[in-house]
């Protein structure tokens, strides 16, 4: 089972993104999820119901851009298609700003079950960007 942190940086003030919401689900059923956005990408008509997501956790960035305490400690993720997604507009609103994007949504997929996953953000009011961390 696989580890998994995350790190938001706000690149306008070159600080840490700190007081960022944050949401991680899981797709439980991958795919049906990616028949869907295969049908969608298409332009076809998806059959069957929507894939749902289930939450597993939710959190806010610390003083240091980190949300440690997202998941339970000692929490393992299975192999699997992941979501998470950090609430950009509320952490502008906060600071008397407005962006572009309301929600940065990052969909990633897990594969192996014994690797640290980090997701990183780097974000500012107009874009974002993120890589697989260390």
């Amino acid at each position: 089972m696989s580890t998994l942190s995350t790190h938001a940086l706000d690149t306008a003030t070159g600080r840490p993104a700190s007081g960022l919401r944050l949401m991680l689900e899981k797709q439980e059923q991958p795919e049906a999820w990616r028949a869907y956005c295969n049908a969608r990408a298409e332009g076809t008509e998806p059959t069957g119901p929507k894939p749902q997501w289930t939450t597993l956790g939710r959190g806010v960035t610390n003083g240091d851009g980190r949300c440690p305490d997202l998941l339970p400690t000692g929490t393992q993720l299975a192999p699997g298609i992941y979501r998470m997604d950090f609430h950009t507009s509320g952490y502008l609103k906060d600071r008397g700003q407005s962006g572009f994007y309301p929600i940065a949504q990052i969909v990633f997929e897990i594969t192996a079950d014994d690797e640290h996953y980090h997701i990183p953000l780097l974000l500012s009011p107009f874009g974002f960007s993120t890589y697989r961390g260390s």
